[in-house]
């Protein structure tokens, strides 16, 4: 069964791939085709760290560079208005992720303003992306970004639900 043939949002789950497959998953969402030209069309190493819009709220891009974090450090979020690409430019981002239904143990309440919250639970397995590669985290994807023992370089598209 393919993927694009899911027809409730909700109903989707983590994806790892790379940006030559990336048209695969442009069915998914309206505003996927553009998130993937806009990745493939950038100069993404030359941003700045920080908030980029794309087209507006609906879409844009957060650059982070940072160093990684231990698997203990990072807290499992989710998002509940935008699904996420998160496309590692440089390093390995060891990601965790977990079902959002099997998360039992919330540490934060939901922040609206800001989109997200946290819980305690541990992942439930963990994706080690590599340089190219991405994971898309819909809104019942729990995920813990940033594990690492080096530096991260990362482009996140956020993507209107």
């Amino acid at each position: 069964m393919s993927l694009a043939c899911t027809a409730n949002q909700t109903d989707k789950h983590m994806i790892l791939s790379t940006l030559p497959d990336a048209d695969r998953y442009c069915a998914l969402h309206p505003l996927f085709a553009r998130a993937f030209e806009y990745l493939r069309a950038t100069d993404l190493k030359s941003l700045a760290p920080g908030k980029h819009l794309v087209q507006g709220e609906e879409l844009f891009a957060i650059v982070e560079a940072c160093t990684g974090r231990t698997r203990a450090e990072a807290k499992l979020e989710c998002h509940r208005r935008y699904i996420d690409i998160q496309l590692l430019l440089e390093g390995v981002d060891e990601m965790g992720w977990k079902t959002l239904a099997e998360c039992v143990d919330p540490r934060t309440d939901y922040d609206e303003a800001s989109d997200i919250r946290f819980f305690n639970d541990s992942p439930s397995s963990w994706i080690a992306t590599p340089a190219k590669s991405f994971c898309i985290f819909f809104p019942d994807d729990a995920h813990a970004p940033l594990v690492s023992d080096g530096m991260i370089h990362k482009v996140v598209m956020k993507i209107a639900v």
